[in-house]
């Protein structure tokens, strides 16, 4: 693995990970829902935005990178290394149909953070060895921003990479609400990412505020 700079031991304690969805925020303005999320404690950002033409989507990056840095949070382009590299995100984050990890890394250098969807442990251990900097473990529940792609890896995904002790932090994601945000922390997991929980809430910061509260329950092991 790369050596611990600056912007790796950010991610490693980073725990709260919003993924925007305008079009599941209630017409809220996805750089406000930021800020608001931000405020509430978000670690992390990453912009998933797949209604918005490259212009707009570059655009919406710099306001958001403007933010990220105010609040001192990372900020992650999805499946974009071009848009990341030209807003001064701080890394991208790719699925599995997108750009391979190591075509991704010679866009972005050694510098950026690269992290990779997975759905299961040969896709994590593959991200490993093309030398990701985190992955995403997931979705453990349905979800409404991946209807019918990926079937629910449930929580016994979360358990198999939490006692695999990979070498780099992973992310569960999908479908985690506060009503079941315990049962993937119970399941292993010490990082979260958010997308409907965060974005669809009538008060972002406060929802934010209370993930990250739950979050502070279950402490690095």
């Amino acid at each position: 693995m790369f050596a611990h700079s600056p912007i790796r031991k950010r991610l490693l304690n980073s725990r709260l990970y919003l993924v925007t969805d305008q079009e599941l925020s209630g017409n809220r303005e996805t750089v406000k829902t930021v800020e608001q999320a931000l405020r509430g404690g978000v670690d992390m950002v990453q912009l998933r935005e797949y209604s918005l033409n490259d212009s707009q989507l570059f655009e919406m990056a710099l306001k958001v990178r403007k933010l990220t840095s105010k609040y001192k949070a990372l900020f992650i382009v999805n499946n974009r290394p071009d848009i990341a590299l030209a807003s001064g995100a701080d890394g991208v984050h790719l699925g599995q149909d997108d750009l391979p990890v190591p075509a991704a890394r010679k866009i972005l250098g050694k510098s950026k953070l690269i992290g990779v969807s997975t759905h299961d442990i040969s896709q994590a251990k593959r991200a490993i060895k093309d030398w990701a900097d985190y992955i995403g473990v997931g979705p453990v529940y349905p979800t409404q921003t991946k209807k019918n792609v990926v079937p629910p890896v449930t929580l016994d995904y979360v358990r198999q990479v939490n006692k695999a002790r990979l070498p780099i932090p992973f992310f569960a994601i999908g479908g985690i609400k506060l009503h079941n945000v315990e049962e993937v922390l119970k399941a292993g997991a010490r990082r979260i990412a958010v997308v409907t929980g965060i974005v669809g809430a009538h008060k972002v910061a406060k929802v934010a505020g209370e993930y990250k509260k739950i979050l502070r329950k279950y402490p690095w092991v």
